[in-house]
């Protein structure tokens, strides 16, 4: 197996990575279309991080940081290339960019009904809290 290699996404890498969405996440958001991955990309040019081997894309994750929290998103692996470290090099990419921007915590928005991701994010050192719960309004444009 050839080596994992993670990078920043980019506006070239952006309909492929809806694409592999559609493939490898749970679910979606009203946020989830080019629009809105080409905002974030172009408001945080390294928010997004894209794990590739042998050329391909096998994940992503989003580690955004508004200056005051660390906030992860849609942390995804290939279904044919999970349990071998993809996620866990993901999340220790964010984490380093965390660092290196003076976060003190990782938010991760994970879905309820999702148990394999459950399994992932604690074996990564992430934990629920209970007591949270997310309040969501849609904006119109």
């Amino acid at each position: 197996m050839t080596e994992l290699h993670i990078r920043a996404g980019g506006p070239a890498d952006l309909d492929a990575v809806l694409v592999f969405w559609k493939v490898a996440a749970e679910g979606t958001s009203i946020s989830d279309d080019s629009d809105g991955v080409a905002r974030l990309v172009a408001r945080d040019p390294e928010a997004l991080l894209l794990a590739e081997r042998d050329g391909e894309l096998v994940g992503t994750v989003i580690a955004g940081f508004d200056g005051w929290r660390c906030h992860l998103y849609r942390l995804a692996v290939r279904p044919d290339q999970r349990r071998r470290g993809i996620g866990g090099a993901l999340l220790a990419a964010a984490e380093e960019r965390f660092a290196a921007l003076g976060g003190r915590r990782g938010d991760a928005m994970v879905l309820d009904r999702n148990t394999a991701a459950h399994a992932a994010w604690r074996a990564a050192g992430y934990a629920p809290e209970p007591q949270w719960s997310r309040w969501v309004k849609p904006l119109d444009a």
